[in-house]
């Protein structure tokens, strides 16, 4: 009997080549419990949503860190928290989808996730970062953070908290690849390379566009109005169509290797 054509079609993933990664989403509380007897670290992907020129997906800083920060987790069995996925991106608000907090707001929020973490045991906390727009707010929280334990009045028994953020490109490793690979077309935003990360990773999602020009101005901005203005597009001195998959599957490799390497001396300090 033939299969009826208006079914959805099911793939059979490939065998992964690590084990499932420990999500604290898919954990229970006794297992979480069982985690802190080994280890006082988590990470927790953090990006945003924002529009990532004509070819990129909205996506694209949250799906980043989250898919190295879950394959890391996977392969050197630490605990990945949720991805914080709305960030700081007021200045993206004249593209469509694109979604902000207020930095004050996005602090409140940070605050209160270390403090539910601590809370439970958990004494080093890792931001593993896809947003360059994110890195004052998220240094920021921190400050806040570690003001509440300067101002403290009473004594605690709870151990002391640190705070980490790392952007996914920044160990050097990655930022020799997409040196040699885009040269200055590598641009800002809506770059090739997390462009490319993200097509390894949706490739349902590939999109052919022809750029013009072929690669972004560079220039400043302050809100929404003054970001569309400059770079009509949304990229800023990039060339995304340089983008392919497998470059993105070489990025999330070596990003993968930096952050088990850098995770495991902060959990150690």
């Amino acid at each position: 009997m033939p299969r009826p054509s208006n079914l959805p079609r099911f793939h059979i993933l490939p065998r992964l080549p690590y084990d499932p990664p420990m999500l604290l989403h898919h954990s229970s509380w006794p297992e979480v419990e069982a985690y802190l007897k080994r280890s006082k670290g988590i990470v927790i992907p953090i990006g945003s949503t924002e529009q990532h020129g004509p070819n990129g997906l909205i996506g694209t800083d949250a799906i980043c860190p989250e898919a190295i920060a879950t394959r890391a987790g996977a392969e050197a069995d630490f605990l990945v928290g949720p991805t914080f996925n709305v960030g700081i991106a007021q200045h993206h608000l004249g593209f469509p989808g694109t979604l902000t907090l207020r930095p004050s707001t996005m602090i409140a929020a940070l605050h209160d996730w270390v403090s539910s973490l601590a809370r439970h045991g958990f004494e080093r906390i890792y931001f593993f970062n896809g947003h360059g727009g994110n890195v004052s707010t998220i240094e920021a929280a921190f400050a806040e953070i570690y003001a509440d334990a300067s101002l403290a009045q009473d004594a605690s028994n709870r151990g002391p908290v640190r705070c980490r953020r790392v952007n996914w490109w920044d160990f050097k490793p990655v930022m020799d690849f997409c040196k040699e690979r885009y040269g200055s077309s590598h641009g800002a935003h809506a770059t090739p390379s997390e462009v490319a990360v993200t097509y390894f990773l949706q490739p349902q999602a590939i999109k052919h566009v022809e750029m013009s020009p072929k690669v972004a101005p560079w220039g400043r901005y302050t809100d929404a109005d003054s970001y569309r203005a400059a770079f009509p597009d949304g990229r800023i001195g990039s060339d995304p169509s340089l983008a392919d998959p497998k470059d993105g599957e070489k990025l999330i490799a070596l990003s993968v290797a930096g952050l088990i390497e850098d995770f495991r001396k902060f959990e150690a300090a």
